[in-house]
C-alpha cells in the first residue's frame, strides 16, 4: 500500500511435534525486490541463510517471536501461531499501518488493518522474507535442542513428524519440548514425509 508502512508476517513450525512455533514480521523498503526472496520452502537451506542476511541488511525493520509448546497445547496451534505473529509485530519499529499475512487466518492486531493472502509467501516479498526468517531462526533453535536430545535427530527433522522422529518417541518417550496436544505417534507415509520438507 503506497504511503503506508506495511509489514509482512509468516510463521514456521505449525506442523511439528516438538518445539515452539516461530513467527517473523518484516517491513521492506517501498519497491524493494530481490529475485531470491521467495517462499522459504522453495529455497535450499543454504539459500535461506544467504537470504536471511540480505533481508536483515535491507529491511527497514524485522523481528522474530515465538509461542512455546505449552502455549500451543493451551491455545491450539492456530491461535498460538497468531500469538507469535502478534508478538513479532509488537517488536517492529516503526509500527506498521497495515499488515499482510500468509494464509487465511489471522486475528486483529490492535486496530491495524490486515489482509490474509493464501500463498502470500509466493506473492509478496515481505511475507516471503518473514517466512525465511521464521524458518531459519526456528531451525537454529531446533539445532540447539538437538544437542540436548540427540536421539530425536532434531538437527535433521527439526521436530517434524518423520518416521524417525515418531519411532524415537516410541523408544525414548517424550520431552518437555513435545506438544502433548498433538498426535505424537502415528503412521506416516514416505509421501507425507517428503511433503514435510518441501
Amino acid at each position: 500500500m503506497r504511503g503506508v508502512v506495511e509489514a509482512g508476517c509468516d510463521e514456521a513450525g505449525r506442523g511439528c511435534l516438538a518445539g515452539p512455533v516461530f513467527a517473523a514480521a518484516v517491513i521492506l523498503p517501498q519497491g524493494f525486490y530481490h529475485p531470491m526472496i521467495n517462499d522459504s520452502k522453495q529455497l535450499t537451506a543454504k539459500q535461506r541463510y544467504v537470504m536471511r542476511e540480505i533481508i536483515k541488511a535491507n529491511a527497514i525493520s524485522f523481528s522474530v517471536a515465538t509461542a512455546c509448546n505449552i502455549e500451543i497445547d493451551d491455545l491450539n496451534i492456530l491461535n498460538a501461531s497468531i500469538l507469535a505473529m502478534h508478538r513479532a509485530l509488537d517488536k517492529l519499529q516503526p509500527l506498521p499501518g497495515h499488515v499482510i499475512v500468509d494464509g487465511n487466518h489471522f486475528a486483529p492486531w490492535f486496530d491495524v488493518p490486515f489482509k490474509t493472502v493464501i500463498k502470500g509467501d509466493c506473492k509478496y516479498q515481505s511475507i516471503a522474507a518473514a517466512s525465511i526468517l521464521a524458518k531459519t531462526y526456528r531451525d537454529d533453535f531446533m539445532d540447539k535442542l538437538h544437542q540436548e536430545y540427540p536421539q530425536y535427530n532434531w538437527q535433521q527433522n527439526k521436530g517434524y513428524p518423520t518416521r524417525e522422529h515418531r519411532e524415537a518417541i516410541i523408544k525414548y518417550g517424550i520431552t518437555s519440548y513435545h506438544r502433548r496436544s498433538f498426535t505424537l505417534i502415528g503412521a506416516i507415509s514416505q509421501q507425507d514425509e517428503y511433503e514435510l520438507f518441501c
